[in-house]
């Protein structure tokens, strides 16, 4: 009998996307892949390290199997991803139940760790080059039968003040524009109808590689795909979206109307002190111009609360921007100063503020949300059904991105799961927007 492996994935969709092909590598080999993790061989936790409350998350995890392992209903514990590339030097002696390290730039040799870890008892440790060039290895697609993660580019050379993600996952590196082409393709005929591309700055795509941003052209040849349905673009990066990407944008359907652009603040001092490019008008400019030249544009965006140089008056001016943008889509966060990283040598509010003014700024984009469903009531769109739960369908319209932003509940007959659908929006139940199918 093949041994079987467990996985558990943590963190954001590039970190997934890790873990899928760490999956497929494993299968090939022989392996047993398995969601389950009591009475597996072996399991492996794929962290984030990003900021304190994933740290917290991946340790807690780790700390859970290995009262598995002890037990007896696990035999070996491999971690890997970014958790021990950013504490290889310390993370064993922390945690001593761990079997073997996998950071970064190894998942490739994930095999080689599984192995070894099956075949003797000592500790093994596997760091690659976190800037080598992105892995082309084929991928198991965990997420669903219709959509799935795609990444285009791996690193980031932003180096935002407050950022430890250029020192975990290394420089920014494209995709060659071929190869992503084809991954699309193969994904196509496996029945994905929505790509989400991912990448730290989506927008910066190919600058590295061919001398100039490349995303309007990747873009271009991935709307030729008849069988990819949706494409939506996570994490742009605001200053490097230009004309040319806003008319493909708006001209081009199968371009969904949803953008997720984190900002962070608006503030143009702080703004500065966290070495973005960029200011607040910048922003404000550009959110003004995607709602004039995309109509329906859902917009999503990350804010972080509590920077150094955030007094009162600096976080009524992001409070207000919220308001007068009305931001559909926002995740909000205290912030969490990370050790290495220059922001956590400034001056900041105590962290009880941080976490009062996030809770404040999510009622508030909560109350523009709940007016944005209210006027969604009556109105007519197109939603791919997901699955079914309690005798209902729950699906998804271009305004909801999988994993964040929650689902529309739908009712009708001779529903077909994984296929898009019309219906309309007939009210909203514990917050949540019901449907019927449209004949």
């Amino acid at each position: 009998m093949n041994a079987g492996v467990g996985f558990i994935s943590l963190g954001c969709a590039k970190n997934l996307v890790n873990t899928e092909q760490m999956m497929f590598l494993l299968r090939e080999a022989g392996y047993e892949i398995t969601g389950e993790i009591d009475g597996v061989d072996v399991v492996i936790v794929n962290t984030c390290g990003f900021i304190e409350s994933a740290k917290t998350e991946a340790i807690e995890t780790i700390l859970e199997i290995a009262g598995k392992k002890e037990s007896g209903q696990v035999k070996k514990l491999i971690v890997a991803g970014c958790l021990p590339e950013r504490y290889k030097d310390e993370i064993l002696y922390e945690l001593p139940e761990i079997d073997a390290l996998v950071g970064v730039g190894s998942f490739d040799d994930i095999v080689k760790a599984v192995e070894a870890v099956l075949s003797s008892d000592d500790k093994y440790v596997l760091f690659g080059d976190i800037n080598a060039p992105v892995s082309e290895t084929r991928r198991v697609i965990s997420t669903s039968p219709v959509w799935a993660y795609l990444k285009i580019a791996e690193g980031c050379d932003n180096r935002c003040a407050y950022c430890a993600i250029p020192d975990i996952r290394g420089c920014f590196r494209s995709r060659e524009l071929e190869n992503i082409i084809n991954e699309a393709n193969e994904l196509a005929e496996q029945g994905i109808k929505e790509l989400i591309i991912v990448a730290q700055d989506v927008t910066r795509y190919g600058a590295d590689l061919y001398g100039r941003p490349m995303l309007v052209k990747l873009l271009t040849e991935l709307c030729k795909l008849e069988k990819i349905k949706w494409i939506r673009l996570h994490y742009l990066y605001p200053d490097e979206i230009d004309e040319e990407l806003v008319d493909l944008i708006a001209e081009n359907d199968r371009i969904i109307k949803y953008l997720d652009i984190p900002i962070q603040h608006i503030n143009d001092t702080i703004l500065k002190n966290m070495r973005r490019r960029g200011t607040g008008n910048d922003i404000r400019s550009l959110f003004g111009n995607l709602r004039k030249r995309v109509p329906g544009l859902v917009l999503r965006t990350s804010i972080i609360t509590g920077l150094p140089g955030e007094g009162e008056k600096e976080f009524e001016e992001l409070c207000e921007f919220v308001r007068e943008m009305k931001i559909e889509r926002a995740g909000i966060f205290a912030y969490s100063p990370e050790e290495g990283t220059a922001a956590a040598q400034l001056d900041r509010p105590e962290e009880s503020v941080a976490a009062r003014r996030a809770e404040l700024l999510f009622d508030i984009q909560s109350q523009i949300m709940d007016r944005l469903n209210d006027e969604r009531i009556g109105s007519v769109t197109t939603v791919l059904i997901e699955g079914m739960n309690g005798g209902h369908y729950y699906a998804r319209s271009f305004a909801e991105s999988p994993d964040v932003d929650g689902y529309i509940i739908v009712t009708g007959d001779n529903i077909s799961i994984n296929e898009f659908v019309k219906v309309r929006i007939t009210g909203i139940d514990n917050g949540e927007l019901i449907a019927q199918q449209v004949s």
